[in-house]
C-alpha cells in the first residue's frame, strides 16, 4: 500500500481513520496471522500522523482482535475469532460450524459408562455414584485444536451414544436419530485459564485465555437430557449473545439460573 497521509479536514478523528486504513492494509496485503507490521515510526512516516495517533488506533484494533502487541517484538495480525452462539441456542459445535461450512472433527478421550461425579449427579437428576455415560472430546475446527469437551448422560439417554464413532459425526444428531431431542436448557459462559493438561491438548499456552461453557439440557418431559463443560480457546472463538427488551422480572429469574450453574 502506497505511502499516504490522512484526510485532516474529515469528522472522523485521525485515529478511527487510521485504525479502518490499517484494517484496509491488512486485507489489501494479503498479510496473515503471526505476520509482523510496520513499527510504530514507520507508521507515523506513512500516515503523516503522530505516535500517539498511531498507539491510539493500534489501541483499538488490539481490542477489537485485530492485533496483537507484544513489547519489543512489534504488533501482528492476530488469529481472527469465530463468534459462536451456542451460549444462547440448544446447538452444538458441530451444528454450528457445518451451517457454516466449516469442517469439525473430534478425537474422542473417553466414550464410556463411569460413576457419576458428584457435580453432575444432580443436574443429571441421579445419585452419586450411579452409572453415567460420559464422551469426552477434543474438537477441531479446519483442522486446529478449538474446545475439550466433557459430556454426561443418564446411562438410558446415553447408551445410544455408546458405540458410535463421533470423530466426524454429531452427537445431538445420534441421540435425535434415537427420538432423543433437548426442547430447553441454562447455559452459562465464564472466563478462566488453561492448565497444563488443557493446555497440551487445545495447543496454548499453561495459563492461557480459555473461555467455559457449562450446559444443562432437558427434554419435553422435563427429564435431564445431558450436560457438560466445554473449554474453547479464547484466542480463536467468542460468544455472541442475543439481546432484545423484556420483562425485568424475567430477566432476573434467567441470570440467576444462569449463574446458578457456574
Amino acid at each position: 500500500m502506497a505511502d499516504t497521509a490522512l484526510d485532516r479536514r474529515s469528522p472522523h478523528p485521525m485515529y478511527h481513520q487510521l485504525k479502518h486504513r490499517l484494517v484496509e492494509m491488512i486485507e489489501e496485503d494479503g498479510l496473515r496471522a503471526g505476520d509482523l507490521l510496520p513499527g510504530e515510526h514507520r507508521l507515523c512516516e506513512m500516515f503523516g500522523v503522530s505516535r500517539t495517533v498511531v498507539r491510539q488506533a493500534l489501541a483499538q484494533l488490539e481490542h477489537e482482535g485485530v492485533v496483537s502487541r507484544v513489547r519489543g517484538k512489534g504488533t501482528f495480525v492476530a488469529p481472527q475469532k469465530v463468534s459462536e452462539t451456542l451460549v444462547h441456542t440448544l446447538g452444538g459445535l458441530h451444528e454450528e460450524m457445518a451451517a457454516r461450512g466449516v469442517s469439525v472433527t473430534s478425537r474422542v478421550l473417553r466414550q464410556r459408562v463411569e460413576p457419576a461425579p458428584d457435580e453432575v449427579a444432580d443436574p443429571l437428576g441421579v445419585a452419586p455414584g450411579d452409572p453415567v455415560v460420559v464422551i469426552e472430546r477434543l474438537r477441531f475446527v479446519g483442522g486446529e485444536p478449538w474446545s475439550l469437551s466433557t459430556t454426561w448422560m443418564p446411562e438410558e439417554t446415553g447408551a445410544a451414544a455408546l458405540d458410535v464413532d463421533l470423530t466426524e459425526g454429531s452427537l445431538y444428531a445420534v441421540l435425535a436419530a434415537h427420538g432423543i431431542h433437548a426442547v430447553r436448557g441454562v447455559r452459562s459462559a465464564e472466563a478462566t485459564v488453561a492448565d497444563p493438561e488443557k493446555a497440551k491438548l487445545l495447543d496454548v499456552a499453561v495459563g492461557g485465555p480459555l473461555l467455559v461453557l457449562r450446559s444443562v439440557s432437558y427434554g419435553a418431559d422435563e427429564r435431564p437430557v445431558e450436560c457438560f463443560v466445554a473449554y474453547h480457546r479464547g484466542d480463536r472463538s467468542r460468544f455472541e449473545f442475543q439481546l432484545s427488551a423484556e420483562d425485568p422480572s424475567t430477566a432476573q429469574l434467567r441470570h440467576t439460573a444462569v449463574h446458578g450453574l457456574a
